[in-house]
């Protein structure tokens, strides 16, 4: 079963449907069809994605947010459930948050530029379909719990000054998570961590009021 970390040991359904397709399939079908000139935004991401709506169900509740995290993914897995989990809801923006887990090894070796290969795919079948993407940066990480020594301090800033060059050279936002929230070291400071990865609701609130100027800009920009 997995864990909340992302490792686990997949049984036969899970090998079956290895992006879980499943997931939310009954919930993106249970969707009222968006406003006419109504907004919605679509969060794709891993567990730090899911788990937002635990530690404030409040931010996607009062806002019109659809949470769309999945704990353990990868770009891989992200891009493959992309068109159902994003496309066919019909957002005005999407947030890509990705790649920590690439890091870690979750479903295999993955090189940064593989990872920024996938996140650009996402960005392109966004931009096709009338979406805005918004590529953010990977959170900092000192090192990985459930996967030590895969120095994802080093390689996250690394991947991160990717991301922010592919994002410009798409003309589309980039969010920076990472530069609001390290501690100095390229990890978390404690008061926003439970684990050294995963977020606490003071490290959520964060996010929250990066997300929110962002949004402003770019929902002005498309009105």
């Amino acid at each position: 079963m997995a864990s909340w970390f992302g490792w686990f040991t997949p049984t036969v359904s899970q090998a079956q449907d290895w992006a879980n397709l499943e997931k939310y399939k009954m919930a993106n079908a249970q969707l009222d069809d968006p406003a006419p000139d109504g907004v919605r935004v679509v969060y794709m991401g891993n567990s730090i994605t899911e788990g937002w709506s635990g530690a404030n169900p409040e931010f996607f509740a009062t806002n019109p947010y659809i949470n769309r995290g999945i704990g353990g993914q990868t770009t891989p897995q992200m891009l493959l459930r992309f068109r159902q989990d994003v496309i066919d809801l019909e957002p005005n923006v999407v947030l890509i948050l990705a790649g920590t887990n690439d890091i870690a090894g979750n479903t295999g070796p993955m090189t940064l530029e593989q990872i920024r290969d996938n996140i650009l795919s996402m960005v392109q079948l966004a931009k096709a379909n009338g979406i805005v993407p918004i590529v953010c940066s990977v959170l900092p990480a000192y090192d990985y719990p459930w996967q030590p020594g895969k120095r994802p301090n080093v390689k996250i800033p690394e991947l991160n000054g990717l991301l922010k060059t592919m994002a410009g050279e798409q003309e589309v936002p980039y969010l920076d998570y990472f530069s609001s929230m390290t501690d100095g070291r390229n990890g978390l400071p404690t008061e926003y961590t439970t684990d050294g990865v995963h977020l606490t609701k003071e490290g959520y609130g964060v996010m929250e009021g990066l997300v929110e100027e962002m949004l402003a800009k770019v929902l002005k920009v498309g009105k």
